[in-house]
């Protein structure tokens, strides 16, 4: 009886856990067990494997082999084990020395004739990998790119089984991952190309500057797209940490491009008001795949024509815009996104949509019940909401307004000030921190807060409507270059809250 083993990476959502592979070569008829509770695509690969182990000059026990994954209770999904099993059972049969394969992690999809294959999630695993502690890593060579992005632990990139075989013999390299390529920001469509709309662009640049959701209604053909596109323009670019957050969960996605690795840039995700809640939120069978919600983290989530989505599909979205992430639970376990987006809403004002609201033809109640399918609850969850009105002839053809460079420069302004106020409690900005913190520790002045108590005298706002306006207040005083936000601020920071949904 001879024993092998061999180290690979489970993948659950976003998070990484190193797997113990062990081949035992006993007596008995040939054959191959495989226990650790594999999923359906793992267990095909015993029939993968053994092709791609004598495809590449090796040679297969001719005895029954057992592999056990550990930990057993984990499950394991995917093919992402399918090197780590063929070199674990070259290990039990002494074709491989033990001791190269204890400081090797190994990932990748083995092909018939015994090519390594891509597969998704290489960021996450090699994160994985190299947060447990392990020096070195070896993964497909299409994927290189973005496993190198990771610092603390050596990267190799192999195109078949026998390079693998080779490089652990100490007979031949492996690839290593180029230099991190300099990434130029994609040119997007101008903020100045938007005529008009005065309002709207200022919601617009208080949205990006405190991560704050926000609503567009107006007639069709207002802007309310336009404006919606030219947000991401005006963010700042990631931060290193968001950057790999964000390229972890492309990489699940499997939506990473070979030419940009890494994702820079505040993603820009428009489902179409179609999508069903799994396609949204996330989902499928198996493990869940990551939804548009958390392929929008850190970014932008535009919804358009968001009356015309199903309500089961628009409650969906409390729960992530409160916490921050999904966890969605299937077959082969409970998967763990992050989904920290700022959601953007576009809306016409009823179902016939005229130019101009005098010639509306619809019902009362059918102007109701178009934007009832908005529930109370998650309008409330709307920092910030605007009704578009058409723009007079003159402005059509006036002077075109601030250009996307000027805007981003005082939203990059606005979002350093707030970065540092909150660096000491780990929020980056003002829409993340929490409402307590609010009232307590950075509570603002009794003159600041009268339109807030007024309000809530009045029952125009909820509890949670007041922390969200005062979020925004301090948005508005980042602004305006202001140290802590006066009564002005809070002012038109609920001003905003009281528009758009007419």
């Amino acid at each position: 009886m001879a024993l092998g083993r061999a180290f690979s990476v489970a993948v659950t959502g976003v998070d990484g856990q190193v797997v113990e592979i062990e081949a035992d070569i006993g007596r008995g008829l040939p054959g191959v067990k495989m226990v650790g509770l594999p999923d359906t695509a793992l267990q095909e690969s015993r029939d993968r494997v053994r092709a791609a182990v004598t495809n590449s000059g090796g040679e297969w026990p001719d005895s029954k082999v057992v592999l056990a994954l550990s930990p057993a209770t984990l499950p394991k999904v995917g093919s992402v084990y399918d090197v780590a099993l063929a070199c674990s059972v070259l290990n039990a049969a002494k074709a491989l020395p033990l001791e190269a394969l204890t400081k090797t992690i190994l990932v990748g999809e083995l092909a018939l004739d015994g090519r390594i294959r891509p597969v998704r999630g290489v960021l996450p695993a090699v994160l994985a990998a190299a947060r447990a502690g392990w020096a070195r890593i070896v993964v497909p060579t299409a994927t290189m790119a973005e496993a190198g992005l990771v610092d603390g632990i050596d990267v190799f990139g192999a195109d078949s089984l026998a390079e693998v075989v080779l490089w652990l013999r100490g007979d031949g390299p492996l690839h290593r991952p180029d230099a991190r390529p300099v990434l130029q920001r994609p040119v997007r469509a101008d903020l100045s190309e938007v005529v008009g709309q005065l309002e709207a662009r200022r919601a617009i640049e208080v949205a990006a500057a405190g991560a704050h959701h926000l609503m567009l209604t107006g007639p069709p053909g207002i802007g309310k797209t336009m404006l919606a596109q030219r947000l991401p323009g005006i963010l700042p670019t990631l931060s290193e940490e968001h950057a790999l957050e964000v390229t972890a969960i492309h990489s699940v996605a499997g939506t990473l491009s070979a030419d940009r690795p890494l994702v820079l840039d505040p993603p820009f995700i428009a489902p179409h008001h179609t999508a069903s809640v799994s396609s949204l939120i996330g989902g499928g069978t198996g493990m869940a795949k990551p939804g548009a919600v958390s392929r929008a983290h850190r970014g932008v989530l535009f919804l358009d024509e968001v009356a015309e989505m199903g309500t089961k599909t628009l409650e969906a979205l409390r729960t992530p815009l409160e916490d921050g992430e999904v966890r969605i639970a299937r077959r082969d376990g409970v998967a763990r996104y992050p989904a920290r987006f700022q959601l953007i809403l576009a809306a016409n004002p009823c179902p016939c949509a005229p130019p101009r609201d005098v010639d509306c033809v619809c019902a009362p109640t059918a102007r109701r019940r178009y934007l009832g399918r908005l529930s109370g609850p998650l309008l409330d969850r709307v920092d910030l909401r605007v009704r578009m009105e058409s723009v007079a002839t003159s402005a059509l053809m006036g002077d075109t307004g601030e250009s996307t460079e000027d805007v981003r420069a005082r939203v990059a302004q606005a979002r350093a000030a707030a970065a540092d106020r909150w660096s000491e409690f780990g929020w980056s900005t003002n829409a993340e921190v929490p409402g307590p913190a609010l009232r307590q520790r950075f509570r603002l002045s009794p003159a600041a807060l009268k339109p807030v108590e007024w309000a809530l005298r009045k029952g125009a706002i909820t509890a949670r409507g007041a922390d969200r306006a005062i979020r925004v207040a301090w948005t508005v005083g980042d602004l305006a270059g202001l140290d802590r936000p006066g009564e002005t601020e809070v002012a038109a920071a609920l001003d905003f809250r009281d528009r758009g949904v007419a």
